[in-house]
């Protein structure tokens, strides 16, 4: 037999008390799972956002904010395809052709946790050019193609405008 505070044996004041301590239990329960599932859901890991600048008086352009451990991968890397994370381009005067320019050819090389690019041939004062960087970390979620976000096929990407 449950033995109730005031020391009472069975009877309806007793069930009462049972019925409290164990609906007070059931709700602490229910608080635990609840502050469980908020605190066990966490964001994802902040990016680094992707930063360009000119540089040696205009001739290069340096590419910053990109995780290093993808620079070193691409570094040692014997086919050395940069323009597969990102692809220069001269800016077109209709920007809905910013897909159709091709890539402006040059060199790449990783200097001090950064990646140089200085082109083939000089950038053209007065003109405008555009990097797209390809973000391939944000096509991994299922969930993006169900609440219609990605298409299959696509590729997220930002297109940063510069001019020399």
């Amino acid at each position: 037999m449950w033995e109730c505070a005031a020391g009472e044996y069975t009877s309806s004041i007793c069930l009462q008390t049972i019925k409290l301590r164990f609906n007070l239990v059931k709700m602490k329960r229910g608080y635990l799972l609840l502050l469980l599932t908020c605190f066990s859901c966490k964001n994802k890991a902040p990016r680094s956002a992707v930063h360009i600048t000119l540089v040696n008086n205009n001739h290069s352009l340096k590419i910053t904010g990109i995780d290093f451990i993808i620079l070193d991968d691409i570094d040692r890397d014997t086919i050395k395809n940069w323009q597969s994370l990102f692809a220069i381009s001269r800016l077109p005067a209709d920007t809905e052709l910013k897909g159709d320019m091709p890539a402006q050819p040059g060199k790449y090389y990783v200097s001090e946790g950064s990646v140089i690019f200085t082109p083939d041939t000089p950038f053209v004062k007065q003109h405008a050019y555009f990097m797209r960087y390809y973000n391939y970390a944000d096509n991994k979620s299922i969930w993006d193609y169900v609440r219609g976000r990605t298409k299959p096929g696509q590729l997220h990407y930002t297109d940063l405008i510069f001019k020399p």
